[in-house]
């Protein structure tokens, strides 16, 4: 049996506050740092004072919603706070670096791609470049690390998975799933596709290091991170938890991805982060229209990231142009760097190999990147 942080919420959500009528997650009673360890679930709740007269009675009402909803064999620790006391940082906490639940100790290289706009097809390029690392004769992992729109597990064709765990070495790990040799996760495959995922801050994070850390990724050459759009939250727990080698940022050739561009740039090479960047992805840099191969429409401006990159000293690493079977490939789950043989599965794999090339001189002329510490 394994547990997922929404399961402890729905429960919670079945008790109210005397009085009110309102439950105690509508009134943010549940502090952000639930955390799951196999079959415990600790957490705090939060009340006005020390002396609440229904301190008592909800403790034991949310163990009992717990024990009612999610099962009879879960072992339940939860603290009190006052408001008085109450941080609500959600930052800090365990960290986990990413190793081998089987025994290996390789670290593998890990590569974030990120965008700071949402729309620029980042996930269709971390997907892709996943599959073509896979093709180079790579052990590659691909997290989802967007919580809050997941979308890796339809371009791998993967909606509806049943994601299970397995007891190894006294421990219940997460088993990812595999398609096209990449090794798979995403809170996709735990949450309803139809229904928002409603969390806040802390809860997002605390579900990313399960799937960081209580997986069993096995040894990896590379562990790609498909980062959702923009800085938040999720890129500070990431650099937090991992010790990520590099990061590859995506951008349209549009001015104001371009700007957006510039700040995801900046988080990372920001000196208390200092993750190095190992290039950038110009997406849908050209219109090719099926039946005129050889022409090409600027439809989002010409050449921006080509010119970012020169300005900023940082490699260029692909133009990939706007071409409408990438899009149905995305749909469809079947990433057009399975077949190398077409132009775009041929531009993903180039990619990959920049990648490789990249990664290999940046370990060969850098120190490893250290966890960023939190104070």
């Amino acid at each position: 049996m394994t547990l997922y942080p929404q399961q402890i919420i729905d429960a919670l959500k079945t008790v109210r506050y005397p009085g009110t009528g309102k439950t105690i997650v509508e009134m943010q009673m549940v502090e952000d740092d639930l955390r799951i360890a196999g079959l415990h679930v600790s957490f705090s709740l939060i009340f006005d004072k020390p002396t609440n007269p229904f301190l008592k009675s909800l403790v034991k009402a949310s163990e009992a919603a717990i024990h009612a909803y999610v099962g009879k064999e879960v072992e339940v620790e939860i603290k009190t706070k006052t408001q008085q006391t109450h941080s609500g940082s959600p930052e800090g906490g365990d960290r986990q670096a990413l190793v081998n639940p089987q025994g290996g100790n390789v670290l593998p290289n890990i590569i974030a791609v990120s965008s700071g706009k949402g729309g620029v097809g980042k996930s269709t390029v971390a997907a892709n470049l996943a599959v073509a690392l896979a093709r180079l004769g790579h052990r590659v992992g691909l997290l989802d690390c967007d919580i809050f729109g997941p979308s890796v597990p339809k371009m791998f064709q993967l909606e509806g998975e049943q994601i299970y765990s397995e007891e190894r070495d006294g421990k219940s790990l997460i088993i990812p799933a595999e398609k096209y040799g990449v090794k798979v996760l995403s809170i996709g495959f735990f949450v309803n596709p139809d229904t928002p995922t409603l969390w806040r801050g802390g809860m997002a994070s605390n579900a990313l290091k399960q799937l960081i850390g209580e997986a069993a990724w096995g040894d990896l050459d590379y562990f790609i991170l498909d980062t959702p759009p923009g800085t938040s939250d999720i890129h500070l727990t990431l650099v937090q938890t991992l010790p990520v080698t590099g990061a590859i940022i995506v951008s349209t050739p549009q001015q104001v991805a371009l700007a957006d561009a510039r700040k995801g740039l900046n988080m990372y090479t920001n000196e208390k982060v200092n993750v190095p960047i190992l290039g950038l992805v110009e997406n849908m840099a050209w219109f090719t229209p099926a039946e005129l191969p050889e022409n090409r429409y600027y439809i989002f401006g010409r050449e921006g990231v080509k010119q970012l990159a020169e300005e900023t000293g940082v490699p260029l690493l692909a133009q990939i142009p706007l071409v409408q079977s990438v899009c149905e490939n995305g749909d469809a789950g079947t990433p057009a760097a399975l077949d190398p043989s077409t132009p775009m599965g041929n531009a993903f794999l180039q990619l990959a190999a920049r990648v490789v090339t990249q990664t290999d001189k940046r370990n060969a002329e850098l120190a490893k990147t250290e966890i960023v510490q939190t104070h």
